[in-house]
């Protein structure tokens, strides 16, 4: 793509606020005709409300959107497709039981004396294909075909003959290698058409496949555009995750040295197809475990594989070194493993009941329903843990939802913690709470690891990784791409293997 290519979006200034939360701060983002744009930025960077912007979904505050150098307001999703600009979500946003013909021409479909004409909307369904190249039965369901193909088909839906901005959220989140190069073909042929498009994505490596240039927002201010070619991988990853790289980091000098000894859990050829490729990994008493990656590395899906709340189609499980032939998140609880999920809010915790009921419910899953706790040694225990783990609340019948964040994330520690498990799985323990209760819950980890239990720690905090890990393991991209121990745990070092040094 020429650099005197002709901008095709500017928007300029762009600011937007919620309750409590400035989303975006004077926010600046120019897209060239014929190119493709990545937009790149870890959770609450403002990805998602700039989009948003652009499209009519929400309305800026302030600043100023121009289209092929003219003003334009865009206050609909409507208004948005009127002046060429389209989106497609990383979730097809289609009906799989209808027919590829009925998707395409939903709400659209030509009518003759009233009624629709299934012939014209065959054809108008064929010609839309034939704009991506793609051959298909437009009379089967669209949830017969391969998810790549209903990212196509969605793609067909959204572009129109004066298509000038294409949106692509995600869109390679659910596609494997092969289906991913299809749908980078179908972007380089609307790239050669003038069409500009905007990508975003997780994927450092697709990133420096398919994009043109590229641009980082972190905590709603957009950090720095360049073409891909003029930022190196170290440095994108130092944008997004707001540090420079320093020459040397040192371990804290009070955590354990790794532990000794046969793994008592060991995962080997672990994976899923579109989910996360095969790793091997294995956790020890008194060991705790580090997995280090960006967003969409696949820390939360490796997690839980080994939990079993996905289920693997390659590899097998080992615990104290005996196969497990059949995994499930009951399995994982009666063999000792206990996991925190990354969003305490809607995977973690029953917001509407009380401290007591949420600490005891790994537990009475564990024991089954025919073997229910009773109401005074749920107290016991409830209490025993409110002590230990130090959570601020006025007695164990309060609401969790009331809670602070740091103290739900407790609650979901004390959870895990009462069915006495020998393995503990981790997933963002420190995300979204303040710098106090963030220390507590180090400090629990180190003690956690001090008193036997193994632990694996997935976190996008590299600090906290090189602070509490005797070993960690680093993920790109949906695979394992490397793994240090010692006094090789650095920031400097997870950021070089992370970026593919």
């Amino acid at each position: 793509m020429a650099e005197s290519a002709a901008l095709r979006i500017e928007m300029l200034g762009i600011s937007k606020t919620f309750p409590g939360v400035r989303a975006l701060e004077k926010v600046d983002l120019r897209l060239k005709a014929g190119e493709v744009h990545a937009l790149l930025g870890e959770n609450g960077a403002g990805k998602s409300t700039l989009i948003k912007v652009l499209t009519g979904a929400l309305r800026r505050d302030e600043g100023e959107i121009r289209l092929d150098g003219r003003p334009v307001e865009i206050h609909t999703t409507g208004e948005a497709r009127a002046l060429g600009i389209s989106t497609v979500y990383q979730e097809v946003n289609l009906i799989p039981s209808l027919s590829v013909t009925k998707n395409l021409t939903l709400e659209r479909q030509p009518r003759r004396f009233g009624l629709i004409s299934w012939r014209k909307a065959r054809e108008l369904a064929r010609r839309r294909l034939s704009r991506l190249n793609l051959d298909i039965d437009t009379e089967r369901p669209l949830g017969s075909y391969s998810v790549a193909i209903q990212q196509l088909v969605a793609i067909a839906r959204a572009l129109e003959e004066d298509t000038r901005v294409l949106v692509l959220d995600e869109p390679t989140a659910s596609l494997d290698s092969a289906e991913t190069e299809l749908l980078f073909q179908i972007v380089r042929d609307l790239k050669s058409r003038g069409i500009a498009i905007v990508f975003i994505t997780h994927f450092i490596d697709q990133v420096y496949q398919i994009a043109d240039r590229m641009s980082v927002l972190r905590n709603g201010r957009m950090v720095g555009t360049a073409s891909t070619g003029d930022l190196p991988r170290l440095k994108l990853i130092s944008l997004m995750i707001g540090r420079e790289l320093e020459a040397v980091e040192k371990r804290l000098a009070s955590h354990t040295t790794a532990a000794d000894g046969e793994p008592i859990l060991a995962a080997e050829n672990l994976g899923r197809k579109r989910t996360m490729q095969p790793f091997d990994l294995s956790l020890r008493a008194g060991e705790v475990v580090g997995l280090a990656g960006l967003l969409g590395s696949g820390r939360t899906e490796s997690a839980k594989l080994l939990f079993g709340a996905i289920r693997p189609d390659s590899g097998k499980m080992k615990v104290d070194g005996k196969a497990v032939p059949h995994f499930s998140p009951r399995h994982a609880l009666r063999y000792g493993i206990a996991f925190c999920p990354e969003d305490r809010k809607a995977e973690g915790l029953v917001g509407e009941l009380s401290v007591r009921e949420n600490i005891i419910l790994a537990l009475q899953a564990k024991r089954g329903w025919h073997r229910p706790l009773g109401s005074a040694e749920q107290r016991q225990l409830a209490d025993e843990m409110i002590e230990a783990l130090a959570i601020a609340t006025p007695d164990a019948e309060k609401p969790v939802g009331q809670l602070s964040g740091g103290n739900q994330q407790k609650v979901v520690l004390a959870r895990s913690l009462v069915s006495q498990p020998k393995i503990v799985l981790l997933d963002e323990p420190t995300r979204g709470i303040d710098v106090g209760a963030h220390a507590e819950v180090v400090a629990l980890i180190r003690r956690l690891c001090g008193e036997g239990l193994a632990l694996l720690v997935a976190s996008s905090e590299f600090d906290e990784l090189v602070a509490v890990s005797d070993r960690v393991a680093v993920l790109r991209d949906r695979r394992k791409v490397g793994e240090m121990s010692g006094d090789d745990i650095t920031r400097e070092n997870i950021i070089h293997t992370i970026a593919g040094r």
